[in-house]
């Protein structure tokens, strides 16, 4: 029907048509022209940094996201409304389009394209005829992200500051008394250093049995020249006596006995376990204050939570209107199908 149409049957006029047609969408193809810019990002981790053994040792991470995660939540703040809303506020959008509010998010929504490359890379890009407008948005958004992340892993570091905090307060009080207890236990039983002391008061036995030996020696060396009515056997003989005396209590197992097993035994399960809570306190103590301290490491590393690889820039290639280009290519199909139909038209039904 299209090809029987009067106009269409003209062929000098259809091909004019054609031609104008094509020119025109060709020129709309070309002009007005745009301009692309673009902008990429990266979120960083403490090794591009070259703070991970520093904030290892402080207790610090990188990043408060999680590896896994980094660009999926970098992701999801650059399509916030809250990244628009930031965009809309700097650049004062609205006035500039002559668009309200809730338009001109849609719009950016609409024109801004928010991609991932490879290699966690996040891109921002947008076409349009005002280049300064198009550098504009994209830089506004890279250090819109920049600024919300860093705002949020600030936010983050100040809840783990409270946690680590309050469990320093704890662990100070905790090793204060842990202290206290250490010190009071060294007041009752007069000792300096109890576990050295204690250990002291475990060789004295042997020190008795190696004292009495000897006494036996100088008894039996006396006794070839004097009997035991002698000063000298008699003293002897009383040293030996004294010395079993102090043997025996050393030996009692009762825990009240001075010297005894018994009370080494009960001081030494008593210091050790003083010593273990003494040193478990000290060990939380220290690691809290540690962890604490990496806080202030991750404030100042906030934010550097993002590279921005390439600033905002307008890309040097040619832009196309590819639908006006689509549109030039459709009508030149078109005419060259009318054309071939006209030439070699199809045989009628009857006639076949």
């Amino acid at each position: 029907m299209i090809a029987h149409a009067p106009l269409v049957r003209n062929a000098a006029l259809r091909r004019t048509v054609l031609i104008i047609l094509i020119a025109i969408f060709a020129v709309l193809t070309l002009f007005p022209e745009k301009y692309r810019a673009a902008s990429s990002l990266t979120p960083t981790d403490p090794a591009s940094l070259g703070l991970s053994g520093t904030l290892g040792q402080l207790g610090a991470v990188g990043s408060v996201f999680g590896n896994q995660a980094a660009v999926e939540v970098s992701m999801k703040v650059a399509r916030s409304d809250y990244v628009r809303d930031v965009v809309i506020k700097k650049l004062k959008l609205d006035k500039r389009l002559g668009l309200s509010r809730i338009e001109t998010h849609r719009w950016l929504d609409r024109k801004v394209d928010v991609s991932t490359l490879r290699g966690g890379i996040i891109e921002f890009e947008v076409k349009l005829r005002d280049k300064d407008l198009a550098k504009d948005i994209v830089s506004a958004y890279g250090e819109a992200v920049r600024v919300q992340l860093a705002t949020i892993s600030r936010t983050q570091t100040s809840y783990k500051r409270d946690i680590l905090l309050r469990l320093v307060d704890e662990s100070s009080e905790r090793l204060a008394k842990a202290q206290a207890a250490y010190d009071s236990f060294r007041l009752q039983t007069r000792y300096s250093s109890p576990q050295a002391a204690i250990y002291a008061a475990g060789d004295r036995i042997p020190e008795l049995e190696a004292l009495i030996r000897a006494k036996d020696v100088e008894l039996n060396a006396a006794r070839q020249f004097a009997t035991d009515d002698n000063f000298s056997v008699r003293q002897r003989l009383a040293e030996r006596e004294a010395l079993e005396r102090q043997l025996a209590e050393a030996r009692s197992v009762s825990p009240q006995q001075q010297s005894s097993v018994g009370q080494v035994v009960r001081q030494s399960t008593r210091v050790d376990k003083l010593r273990r809570d003494l040193d478990l306190a000290q060990g939380l103590y220290d690691n809290y204050k540690r962890y604490l301290q990496g806080t202030s490491v991750e404030n100042l590393t906030s934010t550097a939570n993002i590279r921005i690889l390439e600033p905002a820039y307008i890309d040097s290639e040619r832009q196309y209107n590819w639908l006006a280009l689509v549109a030039a290519v459709a009508t030149l199909l078109f005419g060259l199908a009318i054309e071939v139909y006209l030439i070699r038209p199809p045989l009628d039904g009857a006639e076949a």
